[in-house]
């Protein structure tokens, strides 16, 4: 099967051509579209005269301006910052874990959530009166940032602080995907919920809140700064890259559908110059014409899947990743397509080889949809599995959306 037949399978929305942001300073918000971070005059007085804790990375801004930087210079008086995967600063790998330090610019102490703990402790929770989070989240249960905010809201629960929720735009703004079950909770899934949950932070904390996700159903003091002119079916550009290897718009924009690959022999392009926007294996070669080969990229991917060895597969640099927004569907028929045409079918779950060692049942929320895949069911019959569950979440979703 040469890589132009299976493309015409994997290509079935494709309308258009993506948007890329690797050159950050070229890229602007959407016109009309104010972040609740930019909203100053709405939160600033909750702060001033407080001790302040900010969960924050580099996509926490107020302006084009370090959003740290910015209240520090309004006289805001932040005594500690949280880092969540990646760090602060945004330059650890994947799943690398990062150790607490002192900010050397501001000589703030800077607590990672992603290194000996997952959660503020309560020493931490004692020099600060007030909470702020404000990180770029993209829409999908295995991405971090929201398994984050749950343990941010439970410390604030459990010491009675306030947390202050700086909105953001959900890139990925759709709801999709099998409903994780509650057997398969891991670090890439905690609650109850499809892939793409198609709602913001601020929508998010509110559901986990209301649902009572927190242990011991602990109720978190939530102010939360919405967005303004902002609704979920406009298409939202993030202007700055959310993690190392989600450096494009369209990397972020297919990472619902190519994360699951991390469950499988596949490369999706870490330790490349294009992360999430490519796929491949070595024993796809003589099914694909177009290759590449990852390699150690410090601070992104410092042992990638396959490094050093040239893979063979496809290249999604064009594919119409915003398709998948405006139809509402992640794209499964990548996972159908590229099991069929690997040689090897007992070594394409085989997900040891992968330094994350991430578990394709932990990730799809089901051990059903590899299955499925094996078994080759049709996309409408893998689909019409993800019910009720799928319609019962989107029931339940409805109650806590902020936007239209």
């Amino acid at each position: 099967m040469k890589a132009k037949i299976l493309w015409s399978l994997g290509m079935i929305l494709a309308l258009a051509s993506p948007l890329f942001f690797d050159h950050v300073d070229h890229i602007v918000k959407p016109k009309g579209i104010v972040t609740g971070a930019d909203q100053v005059h709405a939160y600033l007085h909750d702060l001033k005269g407080k001790r302040v804790g900010m969960l924050v990375n580099i996509t926490s801004t107020i302006g084009t301006k370090s959003s740290v930087d910015s209240l520090r210079s309004l006289g805001i008086n932040i005594t500690r910052i949280f880092g969540p995967e990646h760090g602060f600063r945004m330059n650890a790998s994947n799943g690398a874990k990062v150790d607490d330090e002192i900010d050397p610019a501001t000589g703030i102490p800077i607590i990672s959530l992603y290194g000996k703990k997952k959660k503020p402790s309560e020493a931490d929770m004692e020099a600060i009166d007030v909470m702020i989070f404000d990180v770029q989240d993209v829409g999908c249960r295995f991405y971090t940032k929201i398994i984050t905010l749950s343990e941010v809201m439970e410390a604030c629960a459990e010491n009675h602080k306030k947390l202050i929720i700086l909105d953001r735009p959900n890139p990925n703004a759709y709801v999709d995907g099998p409903i994780l079950e509650m057997g398969l909770k891991s670090g890439v899934g905690k609650f109850p919920i499809p892939i793409t949950h198609g709602m913001t932070i601020g929508e998010f904390a509110q559901m986990i809140n209301g649902e009572g996700w927190l242990t011991n159903n602990f109720k978190c003091e939530l102010e939360i700064i919405k967005l303004q002119n902002y609704n979920h079916n406009r298409a939202y550009t993030v202007p700055i890259p959310p993690s190392p290897n989600l450096n494009t718009q369209q990397s972020i924009l297919l990472y619902p559908s190519l994360c699951l690959f991390e469950g499988t022999i596949l490369s999706q392009g870490r330790g490349t110059d294009r992360p999430f926007t490519v796929l491949g294996a070595p024993a796809l070669k003589g099914k694909f014409d177009f290759t590449f080969k990852p390699t150690a990229m410090p601070g992104k991917s410092e042992t990638p899947l396959h490094m050093g060895l040239t893979c063979y597969g496809l290249d999604l640099s064009d594919y119409d990743a915003w398709g998948m927004q405006r139809m509402g569907k992640i794209n499964i028929k990548l996972m159908m397509d590229m099991y069929q045409a690997y040689p090897d079918k007992e070594k394409f779950f085989d997900y040891t080889q992968n330094k994350q060692m991430l578990n394709i049942d932990k990730l799809a929320g089901t051990s059903k949809f590899r299955e499925q895949i094996i078994a080759g069911k049709s996309e409408q019959e893998i689909r019409a599995s993800w019910e009720p569950g799928l319609g019962r979440y989107k029931k339940m979703r409805k109650k806590y959306l902020l936007y239209p």
